[in-house]
């Protein structure tokens, strides 16, 4: 793997873990795919750094978890503002 793919795969993990960020808003602020990401940590990660990526990975389980509530949520909000009057 070359450096800036590890280094890129560690920042990751480490923005994973300390923003409990989603894998979309990961994506957006490294500017890589959602795939990338999920690849990252899903298959690289763990080879460069076990303990960063079983933190990760209860992270991402818990953003799985949630996922249909921020979606209802988000749903909700487009109806309310867009309301006719």
């Amino acid at each position: 793997m070359k450096d800036h793919i590890w280094q890129r795969v560690v920042d990751i993990g480490n923005y994973i873990l300390n923003n409990g960020a989603t894998v979309r808003d990961t994506a957006k602020v490294f500017g890589v795919s959602k795939s990338t990401v999920h690849k990252d940590v899903t298959e690289r990660l763990p080879k460069v750094n076990q303990a960063l990526a079983t933190e990760v990975k209860k992270v991402l389980e818990v953003n799985k978890a949630e996922r249909h509530l921020r979606g209802g949520e988000a749903t909700r909000q487009k109806f309310l503002t867009n309301r006719p009057v």
